[in-house]
């Protein structure tokens, strides 16, 4: 008798027999989701060589699992000052627990691939420490480790793609297939790992559907000013008339809304300098009589209708469509209310700089509904903010795939075989019965540059054959000077690949399998001490961003904005999102009283800020040394007006102000007394902003000064007094 594998060839159940052997476990820990991508890469490698694989999160696996498979692959990511990734550290402490036996993990044939950025000086350590780990547990590595640098010419394919192409060949060799089964061609699609279905049972809603649709009337615009007008006409399906309010909209798709949030919202909005809101029960007539009153819409019609019936503005008076105000159902989030979100730099500067301010009241605790909680955080923790994709895109790609008919109807995820620990890709969290539409809006990014393995995947979706070999060449590692020609160096978007092969017809039911997930985006908190709490209102907690907004021109001609800028650009006052925090272990009390000397260019004084506010609370907090760069003092110069209140003193270099530029590493040399003072003086050296060259110039700069300064006799001697004081922390991004 015979049987079907996986993908979809027919087997003896003698080879069958043989295949239930041939598995594998590949875990991933990451931060931006690199790993996770080289792991998906990976299991379709081992897939291909008819490998029965699961690829998870390292925390989402026990340690005794690990013993159930013959072959199990570790991909690790690098991040921070040498750490675990956070989707990793359950795993990794479960690795140290005291009691382990030495050899617990003898039985396990392992190998592990690190992801790092060289200009950190904990390159690599993470993969490192694990392998080191593995190894005292008794487990045998079955080949050797790799390590990709993020600074490489060819980013992480320069030492990926030669390490999993040798992994290949190693993998045949040492487990040949049984005789007569070959490994699957390229040419051959695999099956999707996860997919959609329509939802088919529509009476499973909780409530009937209203038959209110929701139509704008002709006449609902923006008012003459350019402003948007807070309260708009609507028209039900029987040609009657209502008069609903903007505020009412945005809580009017949040189940379970908490009058407290409502309360921030409202207040948020009317302390606005923008603000025009009429908040009316019925209409703008009676808004000045009941200043409290909402009209909530029907929420089940609100979670049914086109996104674009949610908006209470005419997009064609104030521009594109914004992406709908809903909030997903993110594990620990909290909304979050963004009261202010002010450019400043100069218009007229090459980079647009935002400062936000968002306030995040309080919640119930847990199981505790009497008692709440504060948002609460120190310096170094950093916000992850959640972009969505803007209607206009969605829209097209709806009408490029001949989605139409299906858009606007309900789905759900489902995986390809129960042994996959996941319903629907990691950090995926859709709204309750979304809608193909909601999903492309909300959850899968449209928009990113796309990977190779992309390319690999849709060429399965187009019957022409000048498309399909064109789409091959680009996932062929052998030819990565194409794929990156037409992909990364343009900065060319999946929604214009598609566009660019209109032939490639995806079928609705692959977009998990094809399109990535939104990720959030970190930003580092630039408030602390008395920022935190805003006034004398106990209920909510303080946030402030510093963010560059990422736009510019590529070889195309064509201006190109990040997924994340776009979104943040595009938020009102009064708007409410999610956030959630991600916690570092940078900050300690006890580090006030030790002196700060502080090297931040351009956005990465936000984190020194926060360190600087919180010092400002302790009356025993030592001096601080900053040095800040920037190109203009008249443009970029972030916080100048805080520093002298707080007695900071500041040495800047600010590159384009004079005809020879000067940055921070040239100041930090022509100050080299002043650095080997506070040095010796036990100063916290921290390093934030860009990554790439700045750190390792930084850190080149530091170590010449204490040469200069007759604290050491060569740069080596004084990398090691550094790290053996363990004095330098560095952020950057």
């Amino acid at each position: 008798m015979d049987s079907e594998h996986s993908s979809g060839h027919v087997v003896s159940s003698d080879r069958s027999a043989q295949l239930d052997n041939r598995r594998m476990l590949i875990l991933y820990g990451s931060e931006t989701g690199n790993s996770e991508d080289l792991a998906v890469d990976l299991e379709r490698l081992s897939e291909r060589l008819h490998f029965r694989t699961l690829v998870c999160e390292m925390n989402d696996i026990e340690l005794k699992s690990l013993l159930q498979y013959p072959l199990i692959i570790f991909i690790i990511s690098t991040t921070g000052q040498g750490e675990i990734p956070q989707n990793a550290i359950k795993f990794w402490k479960s690795l140290l627990r005291k009691r382990l036996p030495p050899n617990c993990l003898q039985s396990v044939n392992f190998t592990t691939f690190g992801l790092g950025d060289s200009s950190y000086t904990k390159y690599n350590w993470a993969v490192r420490k694990l392998h080191k780990r593995l190894a005292q547990l008794g487990a045998t590595e079955f080949y050797p480790r790799g390590e990709a640098d993020e600074r490489h010419e060819d980013g992480i394919d320069g030492t990926f793609l030669s390490w999993s192409i040798s992994l290949r060949s190693h993998l045949l060799r040492e487990h040949p297939l049984p005789e007569g089964l070959e490994p699957i061609p390229s040419d051959v699609q695999l099956p999707p790992k996860f997919t959609i279905k329509l939802v088919s049972n529509m009476d499973s809603f909780d409530e009937p559907m209203p038959d209110c649709d929701s139509r704008p009337a002709e006449d609902a615009d923006a008012d003459v000013t350019g402003q948007v007008a807070m309260s708009i006409d609507l028209t039900n399906a029987n040609g009657d008339h209502q008069t609903l309010d903007r505020t009412a909209a945005l809580f009017s798709h949040v189940d379970k809304s908490d009058g407290q949030l409502l309360e921030h919202a409202l207040r948020a909005e009317r302390s606005s300098v923008h603000s025009n809101t009429y908040v009316a029960r019925k209409s703008e007539q009676t808004a000045s009589l009941i200043p409290g009153g909402i009209d909530i819409l029907d929420r089940p019609n609100m979670l049914r209708d086109h996104p674009s019936k949610y908006s209470l503005t005419d997009p064609g008076n104030i521009g594109e469509a914004l992406p709908p105000p809903d909030l997903l159902p993110i594990p620990r989030a909290w909304p979050a209310i963004l009261r202010e979100n002010r450019r400043v730099t100069p218009t007229t500067h090459w980079q647009d700089v935002r400062h936000l301010v968002f306030h995040v009241p309080s919640r119930p605790k847990p199981g505790r509904t009497a008692d709440h909680e504060l948002f609460g955080y120190v310096p170094g923790d950093a916000i992850t903010l959640y972009p969505k994709n803007f209607p206009a895109d969605v829209d097209a790609l709806i009408n490029l795939m001949d989605w139409q008919h299906v858009a606007d109807l309900p789905f759900e995820h489902h995986s390809r075989e129960n042994s996959i620990l996941y319903s629907k890709p990691k950090k995926c969290y859709p709204l309750p019965r979304s809608t193909l539409r909601q999903l492309l809006l909300h959850n899968y990014d449209i928009t990113a540059i796309p990977k190779r393995i992309f390319f690999s995947n849709i060429l399965f979706y187009t019957q022409d054959p000048t498309h399909r070999e064109r789409l091959g060449e680009f996932a062929d590692p052998a030819r990565s000077d194409e794929f990156y020609d037409y992909t990364s160096r343009p900065r060319r978007s999946i929604l214009e690949v598609l566009q660019d092969f209109p032939s490639v017809k995806i079928p609705y039911e692959h977009v998990p399998s094809v399109f990535p997930v939104i990720r959030g985006r970190e930003y580092s908190i630039t408030s602390g001490g008395t920022l935190v709490k805003d006034g004398a209102d106990s209920d909510f907690t303080r946030v402030e961003l510093l963010v560059a907004l990422v736009k510019y021109k590529t070889v195309l001609r064509k201006t190109r904005q990040g997924l994340c800028s776009r979104y943040i650009e595009s938020l009102a006052p009064g708007t409410m999102i999610n956030l959630t925090l991600r916690e570092y272990d940078s900050f300690d009390v006890a580090l006030n009283r030790r002196t700060l000397l502080a090297i931040a260019p351009g956005t990465g004084i936000a984190p020194i800020r926060a360190h600087i506010w919180e010092r400002h609370d302790d009356i025993d907090a030592a001096d601080v040394l900053l040095f800040f760069g920037g190109r203009n003092r008249d443009a970029d110069f972030y916080f100048k007006d805080e520093w002298d209140k707080f007695g900071v003193k500041v040495i800047s270099a600010f590159s384009r102000d004079q005809p020879e530029k000067i940055y921070v590493q040239d100041r930090i040399r022509q100050n080299a007394l002043l650095v080997c003072d506070y040095i010796r003086r036990g100063a916290r050296i921290c390093i934030c902003g860009s990554s790439g060259k700045m750190p390792e110039a930084v850190r080149l700069a530091l170590y010449d000064a204490m040469v200069m300064g007759k604290m050491v006799p060569s740069r080596e001697a004084a990398k090691n007094y550094l790290q053996a004081t363990d004095s330098i922390w560095e952020e950057v991004w």
